[in-house]
């Protein structure tokens, strides 16, 4: 997932492929599931889809969220990660069993230095800067709350056709 990460700082904004940027994800947090004791559900995505951006930023973002659907995530469940689109924009969501979030917590969690829950790896800010790479990109990363299940997290970006 560094590596991942790591690629973000290029700065080029392109037309790319909803169904690479996500095999790159899922395969690069396969590696999480495996070490974490989760499924991975990763529904099949068309190759038809595209979006315009910094694909390195995104593929970021969407990195930092797989990998804390895994860090919270509890044992033998399972992340999923879907991609759909309405048309005008993509969705790109990754729902997870951690449970569910305290009363507040949804938002909250998208503040720097933020963290939650007992695994207080990291510094907090994977969330934070995710939400502003996507935003560059015109989209958004939200959050919702599933009461005594889990999370699902929402990249939403802006369609365009592939070349």
């Amino acid at each position: 997932m560094s590596q991942v990460r790591g690629a973000a700082h290029a700065t080029a904004n392109e037309v790319f492929s909803v169904a690479e940027l996500v095999t790159e994800a899922a395969r690069a947090a396969g590696y999480d599931a495996t070490s974490r004791g989760c499924a991975f559900n990763v529904a099949e995505v068309d190759p038809f889809l595209g979006v315009s951006g910094n694909r390195a930023k995104i593929l970021a973002a969407l990195a930092n969220v797989l990998q804390n659907a895994f860090k919270f995530t509890h044992a033998r469940t399972a992340v999923g990660l879907t991609t759909h689109s309405n048309g005008v924009r993509i969705f790109i969501e990754v729902s997870d069993h951690c449970g569910g979030l305290p009363h507040g917590a949804t938002e909250a969690m998208f503040r720097p230095f933020k963290q939650s829950g007992e695994d207080r790896s990291g510094l907090g800010l994977g969330l934070s800067i995710a939400r502003r790479g996507v935003e560059a990109d015109g989209g958004t990363l939200t959050a919702r709350d599933i009461p005594g299940a889990g999370c699902v997290f929402t990249i939403e970006l802006p369609q365009q056709a592939l070349h």
